[in-house]
């Protein structure tokens, strides 16, 4: 015990003395988290707008108020042609195009309907999709204003009862996305510095030259892997302690939940990342390849983790391969914990399968590690 608790102290006074390692794990981790959490969201706004008004009556200037009085949209011009316009959205200049036709308000006094045309630049999808919405919603609010303009006192009095929904938002209320993504971005920093650190470790020992030194010592191998990887287990917890007091401070995230259970969950998962981490430190040789393997593994974990898109809308190849991804069990649980107040029963499952891969990949880490007396 008093070998590994040498080799702890020594691994702390290692790290401390790095100037340059300090920066990344006690500044960078805070910077993410921050500048990270206010930059992704799925809120489109300020959808550059334009329309085309070949009606030019009070229905279509009406219309086009609507889209001016909204939030989301950013009324710029007004195109004479489908030409102009086209061009535009070609160079950029507009995203959203609202074509109104000749006759617009007599067919809506004549025949009771017309059409519109919208045209929507899509090179981004997901956002094109969010802004078809928004202007559909406003259309539609314009058309049930129409609707009780044109109606007559008879039509009044003979309407049909109408049922209104009332949504209630659980776990959520406000329907703000930091609260939804803040956990997330929590598990991503949490797992980036811990993997690169570990990852990056005993290469370091490599390139210096103590790791030879250390393996013709008497210390066990065993001894010498628990006090490398220690240090990162506590730098772990740290960061995610600093990360939960700024969610709250600065985000509001909600924490509804056991704080004890996150900690209990984040620490068999931080045994899983060290794991990862000192299995790839065995196979190379520099500090920049540990860097790269790491970082590449890390890049398919997260876009595989549900952090950013619904694991329900991958294939279903891709859905069967994130059972393999331990960042997926870590955002479920801690979403399940801080907003939802899971307790331990309904984590379980993401609790065995964390448990089993830190056994595995610890087992496997400690098999590859060659030491020579």
């Amino acid at each position: 015990m008093k070998t590994i608790l040498y080799i702890i102290q020594k691994e702390f006074k290692q790290i401390f003395r790095n100037k340059g390692m300090l920066p990344i794990i006690f500044i960078l981790p805070l910077l993410q988290l921050v500048i990270l959490s206010n930059a992704a969201t799925f809120e489109v706004k300020n959808i550059k707008f334009g329309y085309i008004d070949k009606d030019h009556s009070p229905s279509s200037r009406a219309l086009i108020e609507k889209f001016n009085a909204s939030t989301y949209f950013n009324v710029l011009a007004d195109y004479q042609s489908e030409t102009v316009a086209s061009s535009a959205m070609l160079n950029g200049e507009v995203n959203v195009i609202l074509e109104i036709p000749t006759h617009f308000e007599r067919d809506l006094q004549k025949e009771k309907s017309n059409h519109l045309g919208i045209l929507i630049n899509a090179i981004d999808g997901a956002a094109a999709g969010v802004q078809k919405v928004y202007a559909l919603q406003i259309i539609q609010r314009f058309n049930q204003d129409v609707k009780m303009k044109l109606m007559q006192p008879a039509d009044l009095q003979n309407q049909p009862a109408s049922i209104k929904s009332i949504p209630l938002f659980w776990y959520n209320q406000t329907l703000n996305y930091k609260t939804y993504m803040v956990p997330g971005i929590l598990v991503l920093l949490v797992t980036m510095i811990t993997l690169f650190l570990s990852g990056m470790n005993i290469v370091r020992e490599k390139e210096i030259g103590t790791l030879e030194q250390i393996n013709v010592t008497p210390i066990k191998k065993s001894q010498f892997i628990i006090g490398k990887l220690f240090p990162f287990w506590v730098i772990g917890l740290g960061l995610l302690t600093v990360g939960l007091i700024i969610a709250k401070l600065i985000f509001n995230v909600p924490m509804v939940g056991s704080l004890l259970l996150m900690y209990l969950y984040t620490s068999i998962y931080i045994l899983v990342i060290l794991g990862i981490g000192l299995f790839i430190s065995n196979y190379t040789e520099t500090q920049q390849q540990a860097m790269f393997i790491s970082w590449f593994f890390t890049v398919i974990f997260i876009l595989m983790s549900g952090l950013f898109t619904p694991i329900e809308s991958m294939p279903k190849w891709a859905q069967f391969m994130t059972e393999f991804n331990p960042i997926k069990y870590f955002v479920e649980v801690m979403r399940m914990v801080m907003l939802k107040g899971s307790g331990f029963m309904d984590i379980v499952p993401q609790l065995s399968k964390t448990l089993l891969y830190a056994l595995v990949m610890n087992g496997l880490a400690v098999w590859s590690y060659k030491k020579t007396n």
